[in-house]
């Protein structure tokens, strides 16, 4: 891609992002511009974050009226809004209580927190967490340390201890770690991993895992900070498999790009934290409060569940149409709105032919092409998706240029 001279450069942010060569400007629905005046298609949603895409009409008035009220509350005092959406969170998950955070980060590193603290009330000196490889939880030290990738890890050791790490779908390996190791305290997994390559938890393997973690005492803790919040046509991505977890971490979509996390808990683990044990300076403040109602009241109006089942079925099935029998397609995976198709190559320059084409995306794992488009995407825009990617993907697995 060329690089547009008229841009700025950053001589003064951090070199921590390998960025593109475009700076957005606005968006309406599903479409953003640049700068320069360059209309794309948002196949990315801010990577699953803008679940109501941009500049929604519902929203904008909404959180204008929150902005002229109240942004910012510390947690020394109630916020109502919190309750609010505590009490939301709890309906539609079945579970019991919610605290509230930034990103999705915080909201596992609060999960790790919960693990440890309810091994220790139990009396296991130790605690000891099981985790996955290919996961991807976040980028502080602890959540760095329960990812299941060496390259992001590379060059922040020494690791926080306490993880066993398994592959996923494998029950055997889950069930030799219970019969070995007496200090596991919880399994902590993505239900759909997202960074690692949009690899799916089967539903039997979910299903077996809740019923081991019931035998064996432990936490089921299901990462759903990419695959919630609707994106996969049910509110949380697990629910496809019938069960429950006792500790759920949220974030992306929660807020449509106002930054939200909560970690959303059953009743074995809603209780392990008391006064004093965890907090945060900016979580649950009003403005993300009510950005987190605001958007689950517009999902549950505008049928944004349905829409992400439908048109995520439409665009997945014509993908798969248009790249059956090219050579070098391997499969598309993943359920919705959350889609990765894995190429059998690293394709990373596909990211920024796509972009010079119109349509933001990304490519995870090396090899896999993410769409996480907002949930509002219509059955239309799905095709001049497939129309731009589709002839890319064919271009560039047969050695051409786009």
């Amino acid at each position: 891609m060329t690089v547009d001279t008229a841009l700025p450069t950053e001589p003064h942010v951090m070199h921590t992002y390998g960025r593109l060569p475009i700076a957005l400007s606005h968006g309406r629905g599903c479409k953003v511009w640049d700068t320069q005046g360059r209309e794309y298609l948002d196949g990315l949603g801010g990577i699953a974050v803008n679940t109501l895409g941009h500049a929604h009409p519902k929203l904008v008035p909404a959180l204008q009226d929150q902005i002229g009220k109240l942004i910012h509350s510390c947690n020394y005092y109630h916020v109502p809004l919190q309750e609010t959406l505590a009490a939301k969170l709890c309906e539609l998950s079945g579970l019991t209580n919610a605290f509230f955070c930034s990103t999705g980060l915080e909201a596992n590193e609060a999960a790790l927190k919960i693990a440890r603290k309810y091994g220790h009330d139990k009396g296991i000196e130790r605690p000891e967490i099981i985790v996955y490889e290919k996961a991807f939880h976040g980028r502080s030290i602890a959540t760095l340390s329960a990812t299941g990738n060496v390259k992001v890890q590379a060059g922040f050791g020494p690791l926080v201890e306490g993880f066993v790490r398994v592959p996923m779908n494998d029950l055997a390996a889950v069930e030799e770690v219970a019969r070995t190791n007496p200090n596991v305290v919880a399994v902590f997994l993505e239900t759909i991993q997202g960074e690692g390559g949009i690899n799916p938890a089967r539903t039997d393997y979910l299903k077996s895992l809740r019923r081991l973690c019931d035998e064996q005492d432990w936490l089921l803790m299901l990462d759903e900070v990419q695959c919630g919040i609707g994106r996969t046509g049910k509110w949380f991505a697990h629910q496809w498999a019938g069960i429950q977890p006792d500790v759920m971490p949220l974030a992306k979509g929660l807020g449509s790009g106002v930054p939200v996390g909560a970690v959303v808990a059953g009743p074995k683990a809603a209780k392990v934290f008391g006064p004093g044990n965890h907090g945060t300076t900016f979580g649950g403040n009003p403005l993300s409060m009510r950005a987190g109602v605001e958007t689950l009241r517009i999902m549950e109006e505008d049928g944004l569940l349905e829409n992400a089942a439908r048109v995520g079925g439409l665009l997945r099935t014509a993908i798969e149409r248009e790249l059956e029998g090219v050579e070098g397609f391997v499969e598309v995976r993943g359920q919705g709105l959350m889609l990765g198709i894995e190429l059998d190559r690293p394709c990373g320059e596909l990211l920024g032919q796509a972009c010079d084409k119109g349509l933001l995306l990304s490519v995870t794992a090396d090899r896999v092409v993410r769409l996480v488009p907002p949930l509002i995407l219509t059955a239309e825009e799905a095709a001049q998706i497939v129309a731009i990617l589709c002839p890319l993907i064919k271009q560039f697995l047969a050695g051409g240029k786009a």
